[in-house]
C-alpha cells in the first residue's frame, strides 16, 4: 500500500476530515490533500508527527523508496526557499539605487548624484527609473514574505518577476546612459542567475 493510501485509511479510521487532520499535524489542509492524492510527501518532521499522532512507526507509514523521494522533495523545497529568499533580498537591496550617487546628472555635469537630485534629465525619465526600482523592491519584499511559507507556486512567480525586473532595469539604465546603475542591476541579475542555475544543479 502506498503512503497516500495509508494516510487516507488512518485518517478515515479516526473519522477526521482533511482539515481536522491538518490542524492536528500543524500543517495546511492543502498539504494533507497533496499527500493523500499522491502529489507529494511530507517532510521528515511531518512524517514524525503523523507517526506520533496515529501511533504507528515511520517504517509502517512509508516505504524506503518513498522515504528517499520524500527526502529529495524536502531538499528541493529547502533550496527553493533559500533561492527565493536571497533573490528577494537582492531585489530589496535595489532600493539603494534611490540613495546612492550612481546617476549621471546630464551632459553638462560630470558628477554623479542620487536619483532624486538629478537635474539634467526629464521628469518622465526619472519617473521610469523610480518605477522600475519601486516595482523591483516591492517584488523583493513580497518574495521575502512568501519564502517564509510553503507556497512554491507564488515563490516561482515572484522569482521570475524579479529576474524580469532586473533585466528591465539593466536595459533601461544602459539605454539611458546610466552605466553605474546599469552595472549594479546587471550584477544583481548575474547573482540571481547563478543562484537559480546552481539551485537547479543541486536538485
Amino acid at each position: 500500500m502506498e503512503f497516500n493510501e495509508k494516510l487516507q485509511e488512518l485518517r478515515k479510521g479516526r473519522e477526521l476530515t482533511q482539515e481536522e487532520l491538518a490542524k492536528e499535524l500543524f500543517v495546511s489542509r492543502t498539504a494533507v490533500s497533496k499527500w493523500e492524492s499522491g502529489r507529494g510527501y511530507p517532510n521528515i518532521d511531518s512524517l514524525k508527527e503523523i507517526s506520533r499522532y496515529f501511533s504507528v512507526s515511520v517504517d509502517e507509514l512509508i516505504r524506503s523508496d518513498e522515504m528517499i523521494e520524500a527526502a529529495e522533495n524536502e531538499k528541493h523545497e529547502i533550496i527553493g526557499k533559500y533561492t527565493a529568499l536571497i533573490c528577494g533580498i537582492l531585489d530589496v537591496l535595489t532600493a539603494l539605487l534611490l540613495l546612492l550617487p550612481v546617476f549621471g546628472n546630464g551632459a553638462d555635469s560630470p558628477t554623479s548624484v542620487p536619483l532624486f537630485e538629478i537635474t539634467g534629465l526629464s521628469f518622465w525619465v526619472k519617473a521610469v527609473f523610480a518605477s522600475v526600482i519601486g516595482l523591483t523592491v516591492l517584488n523583493g519584499i513580497c518574495g521575502v514574505i512568501i519564502s517564509r511559507f510553503d507556497d512554491q507556486i507564488w515563490s516561482r512567480y515572484l522569482l521570475a518577476a524579479g529576474v524580469v525586473f532586473s533585466i528591465a532595469g539593466t536595459m533601461i539604465f544602459i539605454l539611458t546612459r546610466q552605466p553605474y546603475a546599469g552595472i549594479i542591476c546587471l550584477a544583481i541579475l548575474v547573482v540571481k542567475g547563478l543562484l537559480i542555475v546552481k539551485g537547479k544543479g543541486l536538485l
